[in-house]
């Protein structure tokens, strides 16, 4: 049954390599080459469309999406813990109030 699935394999492998890459002839003109774009040619590249700028607000995001993942579990140690729970949750929120405070020096927040 293995060797038959290999047999398989390398028969479509073959008839690609054969036919070309994504069955694009070798012999394409450079027309033919470009990708469809609604019927127009591309004018910009099509990373332009994402800025940068998301980038940040998405770490920062994720930062607090942290911080609310690890509350609602210590909520329930700190219960039994107490004062150590409190001070680790504090180390938490200092660490992570350096990466606020960095990101606002940075500009993070403001929107342009």
């Amino acid at each position: 049954m293995e060797i038959v699935l290999w047999i398989i394999v390398i028969g479509v492998l073959s008839v690609l390599w054969i036919r070309g890459v994504h069955g694009v002839q070798r012999s394409a003109t450079a027309p033919q080459q470009i990708p469809f774009l609604g019927g127009g040619m591309p004018y910009t590249h099509a990373w332009q469309r994402y800025h940068i700028r998301y980038y940040s607000m998405t770490l920062l995001f994720i930062a607090f999406e942290m911080e609310m993942m690890f509350m609602y579990p210590w909520a329930v140690v700190f219960v039994e813990e107490g004062g150590k729970a409190m001070m680790e949750m504090g180390m938490f929120l200092a660490i992570l109030s350096i990466g606020i405070v960095y990101a606002w020096r940075e500009g993070v927040f403001r929107w342009q």
